[in-house]
């Protein structure tokens, strides 16, 4: 008899919006903190106001990048050590509302009362007091990330991860466009243009405020309708199964050390994500700089881009779980890491777009190129079929004791690239004094990443077992 088990869409949908509070605060620390970075250390080290330094010497911007780098590769280095020891943390705590709603509860409020005083510092000319307050929204957001994060697997069979991991996905960037529709209507490019007197903090600051909002509603569903330590009871059965129905090579022992097969698949993985997230995540980082001082178009078009590769994202987390039960979690990711390449080497060749009407005027701004939208919507959906199914290859790994330890192995690999590629990155710009170095730079750490998964990985499918779909999937957990 063919053995079955049942991913509860209604459920998974739930415990996503604890990845929707996740995204929605990095869309706008990511969208917005380079930039402010990028205007306070200008200003200070030249004496200009930041429309003159954009109007007179472009490498002045490029000269700051480093340090900017250094500053958000401080953050990433923070979150390489503190991920795992909350992940480990998580696996061992034991109290009423579960092992992993403790550190979302305490993460979400403290990181939410400090995100707003970001931009609050930032417009007053106080360097030391914003990164302060970046520190903490970090600190606080490190101790909700992985035990948010490690809570799917927790209450989910090893067979179902890569679709579940989709309907998290898919909520996660719900909350990036939420916040990225306030980036469009409340325009960092009209803030940075203007002259110091000029400037209004509530510009810059409505998109932090509502962000701690919606994130302190999102802890707060997830708290009032999922509870861990009942559903780990009522969950035992099929989570023992999931063990047995495995995509791994030899067995897994909750207390016995990893196989030599799958501590080298887990070496492996973790070595490929290393490199595609350096090259992600240097497109995170300066794609905001990139477009307003290099292409010299409004910031809205940055905001415009995340919505339209979110929304071929979303596709892609549609698809990947069942793109993988058909030819293998490990084909999905190179063939999404190939996709990738194929969209970034094509923005190798933008250049910017000038309008007569931005020549000598410091606050008029080119036409945004076009091409560079159909560049987001394929690599959109490339790496969403690369992030699908490359979290659950690693917790497939691990026991259900472990979930938490694995979670930090995989932000570990994560973290360790986006310390080092902002700051070498901005070296790069210093040294080329070149923003087109920026897609050539993502583009090679792409290539290599899907070599070196493509050679070393091995594609290992999940026994087949059957779905239980309809009605059925969305009802109760009885």
């Amino acid at each position: 008899m063919q053995k079955s088990l049942k991913l509860n869409y209604k459920r998974t949908f739930l415990i996503g919006f604890a990845f929707f509070g996740i995204l929605l605060l990095w869309q706008v620390y990511d969208s917005w903190c380079p930039t402010f970075l990028t205007d306070i250390f200008a200003r200070r080290m030249y004496d200009m106001s930041s429309a003159q330094l954009k109007a007179g010497d472009a490498d002045k911007i490029l000269n700051v990048q480093w340090i900017v780098g250094i500053i958000m590769a401080c953050d990433n280095l923070a979150a390489l050590i503190l991920l795992p020891i909350f992940g480990s943390l998580s696996d061992r705590t034991k109290t009423p509302i579960g092992k992993r709603m403790p550190y979302i509860l305490t993460g979400t409020l403290v990181a939410a009362v400090a995100f707003p005083f970001v931009p609050v510092f930032f417009h007053y000319n106080n360097i030391a007091g914003m990164v302060v307050m970046m520190a903490i929204v970090l600190l606080f957001m490190m101790m909700y990330r992985n035990p948010a994060v490690a809570l799917m697997p927790d209450i989910t069979p090893k067979p179902l991860r890569a679709r579940a991991n989709g309907i998290i996905n898919i909520m996660g960037y719900l909350g990036g466009a939420a916040a990225t529709v306030l980036g469009i209507f409340l325009k960092l490019s009209d803030y940075i243009n203007a002259p110091d007197a000029a400037r209004h903090l509530k510009t810059i600051e409505i998109p932090f405020c509502i962000a701690s909002v919606l994130m302190v509603i999102s802890a707060f569903v997830l708290f009032l309708t999922i509870k861990e330590n009942k559903l780990a009871d009522e969950l035992k059965d099929e989570m023992e199964l999931g063990e047995e129905l495995a995509a791994v090579e030899t067995p897994i022992s909750d207390d016995g050390p990893m196989s030599k097969a799958n501590k080298a698949m887990l070496m492996a993985i973790l070595g490929a994500e290393f490199l595609w997230f350096m090259a992600d995540n240097a497109i995170g980082t300066y794609i905001g700089n990139y477009v307003i001082y290099y292409l010299n178009s409004a910031s809205s078009a940055t905001m415009i881009l995340t919505i339209v590769g979110g929304i071929a994202s979303v596709a892609g987390f549609a698809t990947a779980g069942s793109i993988a039960d058909r030819i293998g979690r490990k084909w999905t990711i190179s063939l999404g890491l190939c996709i990738t390449v194929l969209g970034l080497a094509v923005m190798c060749f933008v250049r910017p777009t000038y309008s007569a009407a931005a020549v000598g005027d410091p606050t008029a701004v080119n036409s945004f190129p076009a091409l560079l939208y159909a560049v987001w919507v394929i690599k959109g959906f490339g790496m969403a079929l690369v992030h699908n199914c490359s979290f659950p290859m690693v917790v497939e790994l691990c026991s259900n004791k472990n979930i938490g330890k694995f979670t930090g192995f995989y932000y570990a690999a994560s973290m360790s690239a986006q310390t080092i590629t902002p700051v070498l990155l901005g070296l790069v710009f210093r040294l080329t004094l070149a923003w087109r170095a920026l897609p050539v730079y993502a583009t090679t750490l792409f290539l290599l990443s899907f070599v070196v998964f493509t050679a070393l990985v091995k594609n290992i499918k999940a026994k087949k077992i059957e779905n239980v779909h309809g009605l059925d999937a969305l009802g109760g957990d009885d």
